[in-house]
C-alpha cells in the first residue's frame, strides 16, 4: 500500500473517477446490520477513503472512526460527514503504522477492499495492529479480491490496475492461515460484489477475535 499513489488519487481525481468509491454501501455490510450478527457498537473502518460505509454506519447507530492513509481522503470524508450531518471520526493513519492515533479497542471492525492493496509480507503486521485495537470478542470483516476474479490481467496473484496501483489477489486458504492464529472464523467464502463498472469476485471473511 503505498501513501503517495493514495494521496495522489484522492487529491488529483474527482470521486466519480475513483472506481472503489460507491455511496451506496455494499449488500454485504448491510447485511450484517439488518441480520443483527453486528449490532451498533464502537466501530472502526480501515481504509475508509471518502468516508461513505462509515457515515452509513454512523446513520444506523454505530460510533465510528474511521482511518485511511490518505490526508486528502479524510479531508473528503469530514466533509461529507458535515454534509450529511453524521457525527463520524476521522483520522488520517497508516494500518501498518503504530495507530498511536486510536487510544481506545473498537467492539467491531472492518476493512473493505483494503486488504489486497497490502502484499503478504505485510500482512503480519497489519493483524498484528488490528489484535491490538479489537477487544476480545470483538467482529471483524475482511472482504478483498479473490485470485478467482479475472480483473486486471485476468490471472496472476500480483496485478496493476489502469490506475498504476499493484494489488495482491487472495485465495480462501491465505485468508484463514492469516487470521486464524487470532481469530474465530465465522463466516469464510468467496462472493460476487457488485463494482462501479462490473462485478467482481472477492474472498469474504467475517471473524470474532479470540
Amino acid at each position: 500500500m503505498n501513501k503517495d499513489e493514495m494521496e495522489k488519487i484522492y487529491g488529483k481525481m474527482s470521486l466519480d473517477e475513483i472506481p472503489w468509491n460507491m455511496e451506496i454501501p455494499p449488500e454485504a455490510l448491510v447485511d450484517l446490520v439488518e441480520s443483527g450478527k453486528v449490532k451498533a457498537c464502537k466501530t472502526i473502518d480501515l481504509g475508509c477513503g471518502a468516508g461513505n460505509y462509515a457515515l452509513y454506519f454512523a446513520s444506523v447507530g454505530f460510533d465510528v472512526t474511521g482511518l485511511d492513509i490518505s490526508r486528502s481522503a479524510i479531508k473528503i470524508a469530514r466533509a461529507n460527514a458535515k454534509k450529511k450531518a453524521v457525527k463520524c471520526c476521522f483520522h488520517a493513519a497508516d494500518v501498518l503504522g503504530d495507530l498511536k492515533e486510536e487510544k481506545e479497542s473498537f467492539d467491531f471492525a472492518y476493512d473493505w477492499e483494503l486488504l489486497h492493496h497490502i502484499f503478504p509480507e505485510q500482512r503480519q503486521q497489519y493483524v498484528e495492529n488490528l489484535c491490538r485495537i479489537i477487544k476480545p470478542g470483538g467482529k471483524y470483516l475482511s472482504v478483498c479480491f479473490s485470485e478467482k476474479d479475472k480483473q486486471f490481467g485476468r490471472t496472476g496473484k500480483y496485478r496493476e490496475t489502469h490506475l498504476g496501483t499493484i494489488l495482491y489477489f487472495s485465495s480462501e486458504d491465505e485468508i484463514r492461515a492469516l487470521f486464524d492464529p487470532y481469530f474465530n472464523i465465522i463466516e469464510l467464502k468467496t462472493i460476487e460484489i457488485t463494482g462501479k463498472y462490473a462485478p467482481h469476485i472477492a474472498v469474504y471473511a467475517f471473524m470474532e477475535k479470540r
